[in-house]
């Protein structure tokens, strides 16, 4: 086990040696990651697979392909991130320069879940390393592979006093939070997330909190059925519902139940067959204790499609229920598992008003065509963030921020909000000498009435 505190003593050390402040340290820095990944790319596609079963399709585009993405938009727009922004100032500021530095907090932990091993260890590093931070990855032991592998090309790449991994399980976590780090990202559970802010709280460290939520997918009447099953099918089943913004359950307008069930399975069978347990580059569940959790819940409601599961695989097949409540168990908590709800609603505006008394989401989908009501939902419930007649793909878009609200999460990130998130925006007023405005000290000779106009 590494020593923590020697680690985090180096960090520190190196920070405050000022050797992250410049833009070419960072951009270099920023190139060395991008090189790291190319250079790996074949162990990754093996560490993913290991851990899994992920197909090369799925690794470049859930977790390489959005990493490169990421990295290349702060290389283009790192240099006017990082110049002070000039704000205006009242005229009682007359003769003043406004302007906020972009100041990094120091040394940074990133806590990353095993459902995306890879891009929510690093896309955060991503933005810490942009806005001059040293960085401590704490990896999930649940992808051991890939967690394995992060902390070897790590290793042979960066310099730990400036960049570092730390593997383990729930001791070092523990270990980790007690020393006083700038700032923690947390991905992972809404119960864990809770116990990372408390800690943090010891020090009064900054967090972000990524988390999750039973995020729905309101499919209304108007709805494009065929588009609409095709793309929440594939992000629901995608990383094998393993994503913490898959769609969680699908409420469906009464009319078109039957037709959207019919065209969800014609594309359940296109994109993983008639057999997906068969099917070689299907994804598994991480592991046994998630496997039998996620089991349970087959017994809810009625499967009508899918249902089968192998322990020996750890695998479970796209599976649709019907016939679920609001007490069923299997909507008590995120699934985060290849099972689909379904439940049914006959007023999208009675269906709005009961997903408002539920905990925040971390994302919503709304199908429809209807220009009006999409904006009513999109304004009446509180949600992370989401799409219009899509799923998943907002994430892929560097000029959103994504994040959780209330109890799916706490702050931002992507592309500049990745930057924005790991800096300290300090701001500073130069004032002038060659002039001193006298309304504002003591025995002044300006009237009230003039310095109330000044005021406004």
């Amino acid at each position: 086990m590494k020593d923590i505190s020697s680690i985090f003593a180096d960090q520190r050390a190196f920070f405050l040696h000022g050797n992250t402040m410049t833009y070419s340290f960072r951009k270099e820095q920023l190139q060395k990651l991008r090189d790291m990944l190319k250079n790996n790319e074949n162990a990754v596609y093996q560490a993913l697979k290991r851990d899994l079963n992920k197909s090369k399709q799925e690794t470049l585009t859930t977790e390489l392909g959005i990493l490169y993405a990421e990295i290349d938009f702060a290389l283009k727009h790192l240099q006017s991130w990082m110049e002070p922004a000039k704000v205006d100032a009242p005229i009682t500021h007359k003769g003043t320069k406004n302007f906020i530095l972009k100041e990094p907090y120091g040394v940074t932990l990133i806590i990353s879940p095993w459902n995306y091993p890879l891009q929510l260890a690093l896309a955060p590093a991503i933005g810490a390393i942009a806005a001059g931070n040293c960085v401590m990855i704490k990896p999930s032991e649940y992808a051991e592979a890939t967690s394995h592998l992060i902390a070897e090309m790590v290793e042979q790449t960066f310099d730990p006093a400036y960049f570092t991994v730390v593997e383990g399980e729930k001791e070092e976590t523990e270990r980790l939070m007690e020393e006083p780090f700038d700032y923690i990202f947390f991905t992972g559970s809404t119960a864990v997330g809770k116990i990372i802010m408390q800690a943090a709280s010891r020090h009064l460290t900054p967090v972000t909190l990524e988390l999750g939520g039973k995020s729905p997918a309101l499919v209304d009447s108007d709805a494009n059925i065929n588009l609409a099953a095709k793309r929440i099918v594939w992000g629901k089943f995608t990383n094998a519902g393993q994503t913490c913004v898959a769609p969680d359950y699908v409420y469906v307008h009464e009319k078109v139940k039957f037709k959207f069930l019919k065209a969800m399975k014609k594309h359940i069978q296109s994109f993983y067959g008639k057999e997906p347990l068969k099917n070689r580059d299907y994804v598994r569940i991480i592991n046994e204790k998630h496997f039998s959790r996620l089991e349970e819940f087959l017994d809810n409601g009625t499967v009508l499609h899918g249902g089968t599961s192998d322990q020996s695989t750890l695998m479970i097949e796209p599976t649709i229920l019907d016939k679920v409540t609001w007490e069923s168990p299997v909507m008590q908590e995120e699934i985060f598992g290849p099972i689909l709800p379904v439940l049914v609603f006959s007023d999208i505006e009675d269906a709005a008003a009961i997903v408002k008394t539920k905990e925040k989401p971390l994302a919503l989908y709304y199908f429809g065509e209807n220009n009006k009501m999409q904006e009513q939902i999109m304004q009446f419930l509180s949600f992370g963030g989401g799409s219009i007649n899509d799923t998943l793909y907002h994430l892929a878009n560097p000029h959103l921020p994504f994040g959780g609200v209330g109890a799916s999460g706490m702050g931002a990130y992507h592309g500049k909000y990745s930057f924005d998130t790991f800096s300290h925006h300090k701001s500073i007023m130069k004032q002038s000498t060659k002039f001193d405005l006298p309304f504002r000290y003591p025995g002044g000779r300006i009237s009230s009435s003039v310095v109330k106009k000044l005021m406004k």
